[in-house]
């Protein structure tokens, strides 16, 4: 099939839809429910914009085995000119929404990309992951993950936890593949993927008992006996009202696996805890970090705009302390610029001639990402303080009997109240929702816990040498008994 069109993922969609329950609703169509079908459209927008004649250079590679056309989030880089396309497709996925779709399609595909790279990390299963990555690069599908186990008790290993199949885990094998069972957290956009990559984030400290939690395969998200359970939605309908809320809420979901059959071509890890343990190995941070970083930096461009137009709207612009603020916003931008390039002049070939992103400079934005990103919301709560909540409820005030009071009220230094709302609205969107609320935590917390990625990534594994070695130098450079004595200095 190749590269899809937005039509032809709300077709398959249509057809194939996930187990959704929205609190007591199956829903049965996502793309025409009312709380769906705004984040549906917009990845359709995404698969529709890499069929753009003026962007296909970029966004489009020939599938080395079939020679259809297919996106360049599946392109395995043989240079850095061609890392520079992959940043070029993702930059331009992220400016479609604002970089407020953190699971767009390219994210999963980055990351599948780097476990077809080092394919040979899952031994006797490699032939089957690169098999499946060839099946979705082909057929340009939309993939969520599940990671996490379930918030029941953090405490104890999973064979110890109240029912044995509280984590996911195998329950039988049979010549078709494994029975599994159990639940996984947290499927961001699973209600309207295609398919969801599944593993356990690692095993600390297993016993025999917990092997069977070691596993990993892929699956449709239609496959019998899988359900999504949706957190509440955000989703509004006005867009005047709620200009990102209503178009751009990533419905995230736990997802239960009620005895679900995977075949064994779909099997990845099975029963492997050193494989779970150091699936970090297969270095898909160069990929996925390259893709984040670039969302995050077209997102915070984006907030920045938010606060440059609010501030010129009310005069608030000229104060030094207001201006200082939106520089640190400024700040975070250069810096993540500086270190996606850098990513890329960097990039060294491995033993195939490979060019993976150099994943030391993307590290370093991912750790400091998601403490940035809820300072930039605590800065545009500082400046644009209460006009955040004063607007008025919705659109329909223009067409009532105090619209002249609203004019009136509601303007700004040199904008009409409609233009003034329209873009406060948004910064009420980012800042002071429920939508904005979750992009926050989604920011702090879709990588992992903050405190151990900082210490796994830029301490425990951080190449030391060249801050040693300069320490070193200095010792080195005078022998001890050169040194005066004090008593010496003294006279």
């Amino acid at each position: 099939m190749g590269a899809r069109t937005g039509k032809d993922y709300i077709e398959r969609l249509k057809k194939n839809p996930p187990e959704t329950w929205i609190g007591n609703e199956r829903v049965t169509d996502p793309t025409t429910h009312p709380l769906i079908a705004p984040a549906v459209n917009s990845i359709a927008g995404l698969y529709d914009s890499q069929w753009e004649p003026d962007k296909q250079s970029y966004m489009l590679f020939p599938s080395p085995d079939t020679k259809e056309l297919v996106g360049t989030s599946f392109l395995v880089p043989k240079s850095r000119e061609d890392i520079e396309r992959r940043r070029l497709m993702h930059k331009d996925w992220a400016e479609k929404t604002y970089g407020m779709m953190g699971r767009s399609t390219d994210f999963m595909s980055a990351m599948l990309t780097a476990w077809y790279i080092n394919a040979d990390f899952f031994g006797p299963y490699a032939d089957n992951v690169r098999k499946y990555f060839e099946y979705v690069r082909d057929n340009d599908l939309y993939l969520t993950h599940v990671l996490v186990d379930p918030q029941v008790d953090r405490s104890k290993a999973p064979s110890e936890q109240p029912d044995e199949f509280t984590y996911l885990g195998v329950v039988k094998e049979t010549d078709e593949g494994i029975i599994v069972r159990g639940a996984k957290m947290l499927a961001t956009a699973g209600p309207y993927a295609d398919e969801m990559l599944v593993w356990p984030f690692h095993l600390r400290k297993p016993t025999e008992k917990d092997y069977k939690y070691a596993i990993s395969f892929a699956i449709p998200m239609n496959a019998p006996g899988v359900k999504v359970v949706a957190r509440e939605p955000y989703t509004r309908g006005s867009v005047y009202d709620h200009p990102l809320a209503s178009r751009f809420d990533e419905l995230d979901g736990v997802v239960i696996f009620d005895d679900v059959l995977i075949p064994w071509d779909r099997v990845f890890i099975y029963k492997d805890v050193e494989r779970v343990n150091t699936i970090w190995k297969l270095n898909s941070n160069a990929f996925t970090g390259h893709q984040s970083s670039i969302r995050l930096q077209t997102k915070l461009q984006f907030l920045a705009g938010i606060l440059m137009r609010a501030t010129e709207m009310v005069g608030t612009n000229q104060f030094p302390h207001v201006q200082d603020m939106m520089g640190e916003v400024t700040t975070y931008i250069e810096l993540i610029k500086a270190a996606v390039l850098a990513s890329e002049t960097t990039a060294e070939p491995n033993e195939k001639g490979i060019y993976l992103p150099n994943v030391s400079p993307l590290y370093a934005i991912r750790n400091s990402g998601n403490r940035w990103y809820p300072r930039v919301r605590e800065i545009i709560q500082l400046v644009i303080a209460g006009g955040l909540m004063y607007q008025p409820a919705d659109v329909s005030v223009f067409d009532s009997p105090i619209a002249k009071d609203i004019q009136k009220y509601y303007r700004g230094a040199n904008v009409s109240a409609e233009e003034k709302i329209k873009l406060f609205k948004a910064a009420s969107d980012i800042a002071v929702s429920d939508f904005g609320s979750r992009h926050e935590l989604y920011e702090r917390y879709y990588a992992g816990d903050p405190m151990f990625l900082r210490i796994q990534t830029q301490y425990a594994t951080y190449d030391k040498r060249e801050a040693l070695a300069l320490v070193n130098r200095m010792l080195e450079s005078y022998p001890i008994e050169s040194s005066p004595s004090l008593s010496t200095v003294k006279k």
